[in-house]
Parts: C-alpha cells; sequence; structure tokens
C-alpha cells in the first residue's frame, strides 16, 4: 500500500483539520487554499485516482459526492460549491491517491484551467 501524505493523516500522524470522517471517507482542509472553503474529500481505502477506479469502485465514489456536498452545506457553500478531482499528473494530480477538491466562497469562472 503507498504511504501518502493523506495515508500519514488518517493515522494521525501528520495534523490536519477533520471537517468530516465515516467509515469510507474523510474531509480535511486544504493547506494550500484555492478559495475561501477549501477541503479535500478522501477516500480510506487505496485509489490512486477516478482514472484507475472501476466498476466495483461506483458506490464509493457516489459517497464521496454526496459527503462534499454534505460538508459544503455544513460549512454554509450548499448554494455554490464546486468539485474537482485531477487522475494523473498531467492533469494536476502531485498525491497518487485519489482525493476531491471541494472548493465554495468566491466566483468560481469556466474554464478552470
Amino acid at each position: 500500500m503507498p504511504d501518502t501524505i493523506f495515508h500519514r493523516i488518517l493515522r494521525r500522524e501528520v495534523p490536519a483539520t477533520f471537517l468530516h470522517e465515516d467509515d469510507l471517507c474523510f474531509v480535511i482542509k486544504d493547506v494550500h487554499p484555492q478559495a475561501p472553503f477549501h477541503a479535500l474529500v478522501i477516500p480510506k481505502a487505496t485509489l490512486e485516482s477516478v482514472g484507475t477506479a472501476t466498476d466495483a469502485d461506483a458506490a464509493l465514489l457516489g459517497h464521496l459526492l454526496v459527503v462534499a456536498r454534505k460538508v459544503a452545506t455544513a460549512a454554509g457553500y450548499g448554494h455554490a460549491f464546486r468539485v474537482v478531482t485531477n487522475a494523473g499528473a498531467g492533469a494536476g494530480q502531485s498525491v497518487p491517491q485519489l482525493h476531491l477538491h471541494l472548493l465554495a466562497g468566491r466566483p468560481l469562472s469556466w474554464p478552470p484551467g
């Protein structure tokens, strides 16, 4: 199993601000926020990216999106937020563990990158 920064955070070896945790995932504040509200939704199961997900991961992927909505709503941003995930280094993924970026609190333009 890879030992990413997210695995170390989950084991509480690296400090982080937890916003949510359940049996399948956890949510932390991003340490380099790109919006006034920027959180990361991370599955506890090792999964490199949405690009390596299989049909067997469908329920987990859906759960991550539902959790993202719940966290955005709890933070007061349920009316307007963005969920982004990067698959592979060429798309900007810097940690080889699936994670969703939850962004809110400012106007978010399109296209994003």
